[in-house]
């Protein structure tokens, strides 16, 4: 029989089709003998529908007539093989997908077969008939609309009563195979976006309405294992960022598909998905993270809680949700520590809370005589003994500490490390940017841009409200009178329904509040063992809160940034005799840019993702040697950044506008008499193969290779800010001239007459450049890990000992020369109140260095 399939006949005819059906129906069992004929002719049948459809509408009323699709589920059956499953399969995806017609598409549907092969029993041990199962169901989720969704399910009493597609596609949805989750996906998203009333209330009812929970539970267990991940890094010898990069990627999708679920505007999705992420995932595990120390062996870091909730807040699009996360900011920490014996082990977690609703009174408010003042110094002054705190909460009869969340985020600004300072900024910048969160809530944490803070007072003011127009008008218009907004407190109400009692201070208020923010990254740009990039970061936070002229400072945060940029100007001085020198010029104008780039953008320069992978890059600056140039060169980077943001800072906290480029004096001219000129130098420095006078030169011998010496020329050079070393050999047909071979940096070079061998110069040799200026030709930090950052060296032998003392000498006279022109060249930048009042900053063009790198003696 299957030999007859081969015969010529056309292939895409009615005749073809006919024909197929008929051997299709002669077939009673399908077994090894005949399974081959079986998958192809299913597969023909694929092509001929779906030819037909588009071509001759006869052909979908023959595979209608003869009720092909009752013949495929018969064939299902009686099948004993599982590559004919597989085939059809893959056999109705095909049609479903390309079927044009409407007319096809509701006959499909609205058979009962199709829901027979939606139920059948397969083998899905198979994982390959499991993947073209879950295809064929996402393929039939791509033809829904409100008109064929309700051929697909069963309705009694104008209710939804089974969806056997929907029910069957999300016993997949967590399944451990990435694409079947994200197909699953997909097809939950084309069922929601229907909108069709019947099947809305269906999928929101229970025992459904659970996905939503699993989901969430997923999706814990998820960020679980994430922090695993990063605490695997973090003791790593040598981290890798790959699997933490994956997993934040697999974090994020999971995000967008939650938010893509509630945008489909489906009723009570929204509240489900709120009120699960807030009892299994906000509560129990990531609020009681915040905390800078370990508490009870607590298994989730800080860095990866602080992460999650700027994930959370940024993508998923919930209002109630982003205001209840914000106001559980006012709850203590206690409020959200689990019980001891509680583990984290992708299991909910019950809050502790029952002891602290029964001490707290029947409103769950504990209220602290505080004043505003008193509040602001609090979270200001971290030298606030711990336990003093604790015995002033447990005498006004709550029980831990007094300290709010919110208290606990800003203590990681001003106390934390680099991951928990960068975590911080990254909430207060993620709040700051959510959409969903109400002003009146950014006023209340003190973080309300004054912008926005006049545009509502001018508001109030217009409709009449006495408090609106006075502080508009008022001296001193940041100032806010009255309490918390009714916005929080009915949040703060909401808390209670989740078993989280929370207390307010007396006299706390949106301005108290903002103090302390201000006091908080006053007191992180006083910092010296902070990044400067995480500090950049801080720079962005405080100019959304101060725009322009609007400086909130009060006297003592002034004397605070002022003390600091004194500090970091006179650090930066003394780069101006450091090994990079030559480069510091080019890096302040380089970073000055970057830096007021990075101030004035609209959302922060790096994603919340950077604080988990920021060990990884920290372990790249450790693996350097301190004693070697490029820690150095590092070091300066660091500086100028710092520097360059509390100049910024200054201008900015007197109301001034930030000038385009740092006010650097020109180069001055070079002298005739210097050995630059009188050698035939000029800025674009020494390039090998040129021609030099020898004039002040001194003869040396060096080897470059074991047991091979060499005769050479010695000079020492700088013009303005550069330098450099240089061997030159004589020229013997000219006269006092010889050919540049190689030249060095003369920055760095540490000159050194040994111990030993009076006659023997020492010089360090460095890089001609820093490795991080130029990245396309080093590399990323990750690379420049794996190379060794060592130094070469020269020793020069000199004729005798006063040679050796003339060439000494030579090379200090050039370094100290160049070292003042750098000098100079800062003077009107490092002077504060010149620097922030000159308006028209000037910056000389600095040519680039190239240089050659020099040998390492042998």
């Amino acid at each position: 029989m299957w030999f007859s399939f081969w015969r010529s006949r056309d292939r895409f005819s009615l005749e073809e089709l006919r024909y197929l059906t008929d051997q299709l129906q002669k077939i009673h069992i399908v077994n090894e003998v005949n399974k081959d004929f079986v998958i192809e002719a299913l597969r023909s049948i694929s092509e001929l529908i779906t030819y037909g459809d588009q071509h001759d509408a006869s052909f979908f009323e023959f595979f209608m007539e003869k009720q092909i699709m009752g013949e495929f589920v018969r064939i299902l059956k009686i099948s004993r093989t599982a590559t004919v499953s597989l085939q059809l399969l893959q056999t109705m995806s095909i049609i479903i997908q390309n079927l044009k017609s409407e007319h096809a598409i509701y006959y499909l549907f609205s058979t009962e077969h199709m829901n027979k092969l939606i139920t059948y029993a397969f083998d899905f041990r198979n994982d390959e008939l499991l993947s073209y199962y879950i295809s064929f169901l996402r393929a039939i989720s791509g033809k829904l609309n409100k008109n064929t969704i309700s051929l697909l399910v069963k309705t009694q009493n104008d209710k939804v009563v089974s969806f056997p597609m929907y029910v069957e596609a999300i016993q997949f949805a967590f399944h451990e195979e990435n694409m079947i989750r994200t197909a699953v996906r997909a097809l939950t998203l084309n069922v929601y976006h229907v909108g069709d009333d019947y099947v809305n209330r269906f999928i929101t009812s229970p025992p459904h309405a659970e996905y939503f929970s699993n989901l969430v539970t997923f999706f814990r267990k998820q960020c679980i294992d994430l922090n695993e991940l990063v605490n695997e890094t973090m003791r790593s010898t040598e981290p890798s960022t790959s699997t933490i990069l994956a997993a934040v990627d697999e974090i994020e999708d999971n995000l967008y598909y939650i938010s893509d679920v509630i945008s489909a505007g489906i009723p009570d999705v929204g509240r489900l998905i709120t009120d699960n992420i807030l009892r299994h995932l906000i509560f129990p595990l990531l609020l009681p993270s915040l905390r800078i120390e370990v508490v009870n062996g607590f298994q989730i870091g800080a860095a990866t809680s602080l992460y999650l909730l700027c994930c959370i807040l940024r993508i998923v699009k919930i209002k109630d949700l982003a205001n209840t996360i914000s106001a559980a900011f006012f709850c203590p920490l206690d409020a959200f520590s689990p019980q001891p014996e509680e583990r984290v082990n992708g299991n909910m977690t019950r809050l502790n809370c029952e002891s602290r609703s029964q001490s707290s009174g029947s409103d769950g408010i504990v209220r602290q005589p505080l004043d505003a003042e008193s509040l602001r110094q609090e979270v200001s002054d971290p030298s606030t003994p711990k336990t003093e705190l604790e015995d002033a909460t447990v005498k006004n009869g709550f029980p831990g500490s007094r300290l709010e969340l919110r208290g606990a985020l800003l203590s990681h600004i001003t106390t934390g490390d680099d991951i928990q300072v960068l975590g911080a900024l990254s909430v207060l910048a993620t709040l700051l940017q959510t959409k969903e969160l109400d002003e009146s809530m950014l006023d209340a944490l003190g973080i309300l841009p004054q912008r926005k803070q006049h545009k509502k007072l001018l508001l109030e003011a217009l409709v009449g409200e006495d408090s609106g127009e006075e502080q508009l008008f008022s001296s001193d218009s940041t100032s806010v009178k009255g309490g918390i907004d009714i916005e929080l407190d009915g949040y703060l109400q909401k808390l209670k329904d989740y078993g989280i009692s929370y207390f307010l201070k007396a006299g706390a208020s949106p301005r108290a509040h903002r103090f302390e923010v201000l006091d908080a990254l006053v007191s992180l740009f006083c910092r010296s063992n902070i990044s400067a990039e995480i500090l950049w970061d801080g720079g962005w936070l405080l100019r959304q809160l101060l725009p322009y002229s609007e400086a909130e400072f009060n006297s003592h945060h002034l004397k605070l940034l002022k003390d600091s940029y004194k500090y970091w100007a006179t650090e930066l001085l003394q780069e101006a005799r450091g090994i990079w020198s030559d480069f510091l010029i080019i890096l302040l104008s380089d970073e000055w840019k970057k830096c007021k780039r990075a101030i004035e953008a609209p959302s922060p320069r790096k994603e919340p993702k950077s604080m988990l992978l920021h060990s990884a890059k920290a372990s790249v600056v450790d693996a350097v040697p301190p004693e070697s140039s490029f820690a150095a060169g590092q070091k300066m980077s660091e500086l100028v950044k710092v520097f360059v943001l509390l100049h910024q800072l200054q201008s900015f906290s007197l109301g001034k506008a930030l000038s385009e480029q740092p006010c650097i004096d020109p180069p001055s001219e070079i002298s005739d008499c210097s050995r630059a000129k009188v050698a035939g130098l000029d800025a674009s420095g020494p390039k090998p193969g040129a021609e030099l006078r020898l004039d002040g030169a001194v003869p040396c011998r060096i080897a470059f290779e074991r047991g091979k010496e060499r005769h050479f020329y010695f000079l020492g050079t700088a013009i303005g800010t550069c330098g450099w070393i240089i061997l030159a050999e004589e020229q013997p047909s000219k006269l006092n001239c010889g050919i540049i071979r190689v030249a060095a940096p003369l920055a760095g070079s540490n000159p050194r007459i040994d111990e030993k061998h009076s006659r023997w110069l020492h010089l360090r040799i460095r890089p001609s450049t820093l490795p991080f200026l130029d990245p396309t030709k080093h590399g990323t930090p990750l690379k420049l890990k794996a190379k060794p950052f060592v130094d070469g060296r020269w020793i020069l032998a000199f004729q005798d000992d006063d040679t050796c003392k003339s060439a000494f000498s030579m090379v200090l006279e050039e370094i100290n020369l160049q070292s003042k022109e750098v000098e100079r060249r800062l003077k009107p930048l490092v002077g504060l109140e010149r620097a922030v009042d000159s308006s028209d900053a000037f910056l000389c063009s600095t040519k680039s260095l190239t240089s050659n790198t020099a040998p390492n003696l042998m």
